[in-house]
């Protein structure tokens, strides 16, 4: 009876076989992929592991080889002495009184001139526009000599005025590219509507779009948070007291003092790298959103 059922049995057809190799390659492929991705991960993650683990050990174990991923005994004790030895809460209320200051001057400058190059038409927008963005071209070492010398005749150095005053005006070339293209993706049905409303142009940009492009925000604001959390060269530059330092700038004094206190180095470097870290994974679902939507519309 199998024999005549097999007998019986049509055939697959070479459409069918052809089906079943494809899907069976792209199950090969998605696995590929896959393993490439977590390998990537683990290899990005890695470093970040090691710091973490350093930062909880005796000193003497910081460069054992093969390393001890798993800390024993774990050394808590590390970064109560590492934040104490050097004014890290000074630091830290510098660097957030610039980042926060940041954040209000470039959310609030960039977004409004991206909305003058998205919504209003006036003559040579597309050609101001095209300016704005080849500014993005200037290495920012060209013009790091030119801005010392204005700022020093300002009397501003040893002060946090270089530092925050320039982002009031217009917040950077990429933020405004990006609220731009975010504006684009607006229907414009939005404005007439506020317009017969009676609201003008100001009214329609604060109170109409600009909750809409929440996903920019978050991405901005992540984007400006990093850049004065990690910004060096400026706060090296600029400041001069004790006092006004940033935790860029602390973390090298405490190198140079603490040079051959490893996991105590590690314990400051890991505490200051966690919050930016915690505001990414919470950001982070608006932070991809924003960056993937500004580019649906030229």
């Amino acid at each position: 009876m199998s024999t005549l059922n097999k007998a019986i049995s049509p055939k697959p057809s070479m459409i069918e076989l052809l089906g079943r190799n494809l899907m069976n390659s792209e199950k090969w492929w998605r696995l590929f992929i896959w393993l490439m991705m977590v390998g990537i991960a683990i290899i990005m993650v890695l470093p970040f592991v090691w710091l973490v683990s350093s930062s909880l050990k005796l000193e003497q174990r910081v460069f054992q080889f093969p390393p001890e991923w798993i800390p024993n005994p774990i050394q808590l004790v590390n970064y109560y002495e590492a934040l104490t030895l050097k004014p890290f809460h000074i630091y830290l209320k510098n660097t957030m009184t610039i980042a926060i200051l940041n954040q209000i001057a470039i959310l609030l400058s960039a977004s409004f001139c991206a909305y003058g190059f998205a919504r209003l038409e006036f003559p040579g927008r597309d050609f101001w526009f095209s300016v704005v963005l080849a500014t993005m071209m200037i290495p920012f070492f060209a013009i790091l000599v030119p801005q010392f010398v204005i700022f020093t005749r300002l009397g501003w150095t040893d002060s946090f005025l270089p530092l925050t005053v320039p982002y009031f005006f217009g917040g950077g070339a990429f933020n405004i590219f990006l609220f731009r293209q975010f504006f684009r993706t607006l229907p414009k049905e939005l404005s007439d509507a506020a317009r017969i409303d009676g609201c003008n142009e100001f009214a329609i940009y604060w109170r109409v779009l600009l909750p809409l492009t929440a996903p920019a925000l978050i991405t901005v604001a992540i984007f400006t948070f990093l850049f004065s959390w990690n910004d060096f060269i400026g706060p090296l530059l600029y400041l001069n007291s004790p006092e006004k330092l940033t935790v860029a700038i602390g973390l090298v004094a405490f190198r140079g003092a603490m040079r051959t206190r490893w996991n105590l180095l590690m314990a400051a470097s890991t505490a200051m790298t966690l919050p930016v870290i915690f505001l990414f994974f919470i950001l982070q679902r608006y932070f991809i959103r924003g960056v993937v939507m500004t580019g649906l519309k030229a």
